[in-house]
């Protein structure tokens, strides 16, 4: 029996679905889930909904709930970190205060202004529960879904001595995305992806039989323009010659091109991550209560919970590989130690990784190429400046991550950026206690 420990259970909606998707494996319905969160109200919900499962499927998994990390934790085989840390508040002003100062952000958990002060206040909390991993469950696995996830992974990395991967959607579900594109099964192409997390670049894109599928893509792309509501990437991907790995609006947060001016987001921009401002606030503000609702409706029993059909999402299936030795492979975010030779050694990068009983094996790619590897520099500079900070607490080096963010320089000036970052840092001064 399998003890997988989830640290932020009590979230709406995402907790749920990993444990649908890991008691679809068969040789996992034994699985105890050890449900942790510091909202008892939000975990009593996962947890009864979890309970709700068992007895719907007849499944012989068990779970239990708790407000004390080191309960979750003891012995646990993995654990799965899906915090939102310090809540929606310094996240409001994250977003709020960069757009006073002309900088507008879709997402803001990743890079820019918003990204560098969600590590600086995240970090601390992730390697304290690392630390707290080396003493309850040494040998676990630690599978983060929080964000900004390169500067979270290399920090857990660098300051702790637990296994540790970072996992995101971002390459799989960009994979279907370009296959629907053009009208190409999912499920029949192959592809080989490497970068940097929301930055990582289909290096091939084929179907299974070798077939390559990017001159479909271009061609497509020239007669017909890029979907609607997702222009921005499309048109960089013409520009730098591949596709990267996140939608338009979270990856215009990245690059310098074009949240610059608004004449060039009313021109590619558009709804949703199309590019407009401040949208994942939005969503964690109004559509928690549907999926909320929703989920209540399920443990009350007016209508089933959804199980047998499993997401995207790579954790479920890390686990089934670690502990039945059947092989998967995935992209996830690890140490750069010699994976990717034109990135900085001992930066995060992510990368195809091989899975087996032995544990995760990162592969090397080797180079990428050159304009690639140019754009996720840009983006590490920010990275390893933020991280350095949030260990050391460093407030100078705080703001030189800032400084040298693609789109806030291009935006504002260096006095102008000191002047938000002051402001900032003040606004969200009781969320970082190591400076």
């Amino acid at each position: 029996m399998p003890k997988v420990a989830m640290i932020g259970a009590g979230s709406v909606g995402f907790p749920q679905k990993l444990i649908g998707d890991i008691l679809s494996f068969e040789a996992l319905r034994d699985t105890h889930f050890s449900l942790m969160d510091i909202d008892p109200e939000r975990l009593d919900v996962t947890y009864q909904a979890a309970l709700t499962l068992f007895q719907q499927e007849n499944l012989p998994a068990t779970a239990s709930k708790t407000l004390d990390r080191a309960e979750a934790l003891d012995g646990a085989d993995y654990v799965i970190c899906v915090i939102l840390a310090n809540g929606l508040e310094p996240f409001e002003n994250e977003i709020n205060i960069p757009y006073k100062y002309g900088i507008t952000q879709n997402v803001g958990d990743t890079l820019c202004v918003g990204g560098v002060f969600r590590a600086l206040r995240t970090i601390p909390i992730l390697v304290d529960i690392c630390r707290d991993m080396e003493q309850w469950c040494p040998d676990a696995w630690m599978l983060n879904y929080t964000n900004p996830m390169p500067m979270v992974t290399w920090a857990c990395n660098v300051a702790t001595n637990i296994k540790f991967i970072g996992l995101c959607h971002g390459v799989q579900g960009t994979a279907g995305e370009m296959a629907r594109f053009i009208d190409f099964p999912p499920e029949q192409t192959r592809y080989w992806a490497a970068g940097i997390n929301h930055l990582a670049w289909f290096l091939r894109f084929e179907s299974a039989d070798g077939q390559d599928l990017y001159p479909r893509i271009w061609e497509k792309l020239q007669r017909d323009g890029p979907p609607e509501g997702d222009k921005i990437r499309w048109d960089f991907a013409q520009h730098i010659g591949y596709f990267m790995t996140e939608s338009s609006g979270h990856f215009s947060e990245y690059i310098p091109y074009y949240r610059k001016r608004q004449d060039i987001m009313d021109q590619l921009g558009g709804p949703g991550f199309g590019g407009e401002h401040g949208y994942i606030l939005r969503q964690y503000h109004t559509h928690w209560r549907p999926h909320a609702e929703r989920t209540l409706r399920q443990i009350r029993g007016e209508e089933p919970i959804p199980f047998g059909e499993r997401s995207v999402e790579y954790a479920s299936n890390i686990i089934h590989s670690l502990e039945t030795n059947e092989f998967f492979r995935l992209n996830g975010n690890v140490m750069n130690n010699g994976l990717i030779t034109n990135l900085p050694q001992g930066c995060c990068v992510e990368v195809p990784c091989m899975v087996d009983s032995l544990g995760i094996h990162p592969c090397t790619v080797g180079e990428l190429p050159p304009q690639c590897a140019a754009i996720d520099i840009t983006n590490i500079n920010v990275q390893t400046l933020a991280v350095q900070a949030a260990l050391e607490g460093d407030r100078e080096k705080a703001f030189h991550a800032v400084l040298v963010d693609p789109l806030t320089a291009a935006v504002l000036s260096p006095g102008e950026i000191r002047q938000m970052f002051d402001e900032l840092f003040a606004a969200n001064r009781q969320w970082l206690p190591q400076f």
